[in-house]
């Protein structure tokens, strides 16, 4: 299935949750946070008062609540506003 974005809108792959801690217990999947950080799929064209300022490729960090999960070919993507977006990750 193909996805494009619309507006100011990006399509992102979330990244994959800590399975283990920093001291080497394994985390059950029920009790793994959900992370904020994301790869940037595809983006949409922006509108005139919000620019797009990400690009494929780019991991990024969002707001908590944000975004419309989606299952693309059995994985989870989330759709974002550009302006929930709220930092690139170099």
């Amino acid at each position: 299935m193909k996805v494009k974005p619309l507006a100011d809108r990006v399509l992102v792959k979330n990244d994959a949750a800590e399975t283990k801690t920093a001291s080497g217990l394994f985390i059950p999947e029920a009790a793994q946070e959900k992370t904020q950080t994301a790869v940037v799929v595809d983006v949409g064209p922006g509108t005139d008062e919000e620019k797009i300022t990400v690009k494929a490729g780019d991991r990024i960090m969002y707001d908590k609540y944000a975004g419309t999960q989606i299952k693309i070919d059995g994985v989870d993507h989330l759709i974002v506003r550009m302006s929930d977006i709220i930092a690139v990750i170099e």
